[in-house]
C-alpha cells in the first residue's frame, strides 16, 4: 500500500488494526497514512469529496500545487459513508497548519471542530446550496468557507491553486502556472462541462453525453488505492469523455433494441392508470432507461399509454422491481410509482411489485 506526500509515492506499514475502527473509507489504510503522516511532521492535508469528479480533479490541483514546490501533503478521499473523524487528525502533541476540504464542508460543525481540535487553519470549497445550512458561523478566523453558487467547487480550486502559486516567487519555480500550456487549454475545457453539470445548468452540447463517458472513471477516484490518479486525471479530456459516452449510448441502445420484440401488456394499478408496453429483462436492469423510453414510443403507437414498463427480478432480494419511463410531457409515471410505494419523476420511476401483484397487471 502506499500514499502520496509531496508528490512522491512513498509506502505505508500495515499495522494490526484496533478493533474499533471500522472499514469502507475510514480504512485501516487511511488512518496508517495519518499515523504516518504525523511521524513524519506533515503539517499539510487535503481531504477531497468521494467519488465525486469534482472533488477527485479538486485533489489533482492541490497536488500539482504542493507538488512544484515540494511541500508534503497529505491527500486523502472523504466519502460520507463512514467518513474520516476530527479525533483522527488529533495525534497526541502533534497538530495541523492547514487543511483543505475540496467539494464539500463536511458536516455542520466538522471545519470548526477541526480547527480547534487539530490547532490549523481549515480552506473549504464548495459549490452546492445545502452547503450554506451546514456552515457554522462561530467567527473563527482560521476557518474560511468558499462556497459560491455560481461557480463549481473545482473551478474554485483551480483559480485558488494557480493564484496561490503566481503570488509564490521563489526563482526555483520557474513558470508560475500550475498546468503547462497544452494541459491548461484541455482541462479548463474538461473544467467547463464539470461545472455545467456539478451547477445543473446542463447547457453545454453534449453534457449528458460527458457525464456517461465520466461514470466509469468514479471507482478510479480514491488515490489510496489507485496510485496513478494523478497522472491519469492529468491527461484526461472532453473530447475523449464524450466519445466515450456515445460509444456507451450506442452500446446500450443496440442491446435494449433486442428487448423490444418481447412485449407485452401491462395493466397498470390492474388497469386504474390505463395500459401500457411492458417486458422482462432480468438481469439487465442496467437497460432500463434504455428498454423504457423506446417503449414508451412503442407504447404510444400502439394506441396505449406513452409509458414503458420495465420489469426486472432481483435474484438477491428475491423480488420484482418495476421502472416506469415516459418520452411524453404531459404523462406522470411516478403517480403510479408513488401509489405501491415507489417514487421519482415524472419520466422515470421505479418500485417493487409482488409476484402476484404482478401477475394482475399482465392482460
Amino acid at each position: 500500500m502506499a500514499r502520496w506526500i509531496g508528490g512522491k509515492c512513498r509506502p505505508i506499514s500495515l499495522r494490526t488494526p484496533c478493533p474499533w475502527r471500522p472499514r469502507t473509507f475510514r480504512s485501516n489504510a487511511a488512518l496508517e497514512a495519518i499515523a504516518t503522516a504525523a511521524e513524519e511532521k506533515v503539517r499539510t492535508v487535503a481531504l477531497y469529496n468521494y467519488p465525486s469528479f469534482s472533488g477527485a480533479i479538486s485533489a489533482l490541483f492541490a497536488h500539482l500545487y504542493h507538488s512544484r514546490l515540494n511541500l508534503p501533503c497529505l491527500m486523502l478521499p472523504f466519502s460520507s459513508v463512514e467518513p474520516l473523524r476530527v479525533e483522527d487528525f488529533c495525534v497526541e502533541g502533534e497538530g495541523l497548519d492547514t487543511c483543505y476540504l475540496l467539494d464539500f464542508i463536511g458536516p455542520k460543525g466538522f471545519a470548526s471542530k477541526l480547527s480547534q481540535q487539530a490547532m490549523c487553519e481549515v480552506i473549504a470549497f464548495d459549490h452546492r446550496k445545502s452547503a450554506l445550512t451546514k456552515i457554522n458561523c462561530c467567527g473563527d478566523p482560521r476557518v474560511t468557507f468558499n462556497v459560491n453558487l455560481e461557480k463549481s467547487s473545482s473551478a474554485a480550486v483551480y483559480e485558488y491553486f494557480s493564484n496561490k502559486l503566481a503570488s509564490m516567487m521563489f526563482p526555483d519555480v520557474g513558470a508560475a502556472n500550475l498546468l503547462n500550456s497544452e494541459d491548461q487549454v484541455r482541462l479548463e475545457k474538461v473544467l467547463k462541462y464539470i461545472e455545467d453539470a456539478d451547477l445543473r445548468r446542463w447547457s453545454l452540447q453534449e453534457i449528458k453525453t460527458f457525464t456517461i463517458g465520466l461514470s466509469e472513471w468514479r471507482s478510479k477516484f480514491n488515490c489510496i488505492t489507485n496510485p496513478y490518479m494523478y497522472e491519469k486525471l492529468l491527461g484526461i479530456s472532453s473530447s475523449d469523455l464524450i466519445a466515450k459516452g456515445n460509444l456507451d449510448i450506442s452500446s446500450h441502445q443496440i442491446a435494449a433494441n433486442k428487448f423490444l420484440d418481447k412485449t407485452f401488456k401491462v395493466r397498470l394499478g390492474r388497469g386504474l392508470y390505463g395500459e401500457c408496453l411492458g417486458v422482462r429483462a432480468d438481469g439487465n436492469s442496467d437497460l432500463s432507461d434504455e428498454i423504457g423510453k423506446q417503449l414508451s414510443l412503442k407504447s404510444a403507437k400502439a394506441g396505449l399509454r406513452p409509458i414503458g414498463a420495465v420489469i426486472c427480478y432481483n435474484i438477491r432480494r428475491k423480488n420484482l422491481k418495476m421502472c416506469l419511463r415516459s418520452t411524453d410531457t404531459a404523462t406522470d409515471t411516478s403517480e403510479v410509482a408513488k401509489a405501491y410505494g415507489g417514487g421519482g419523476c415524472p419520466s422515470s420511476s421505479s418500485f417493487i411489485i409482488r409476484m402476484d401483484e404482478y401477475n394482475q397487471w399482465r392482460s
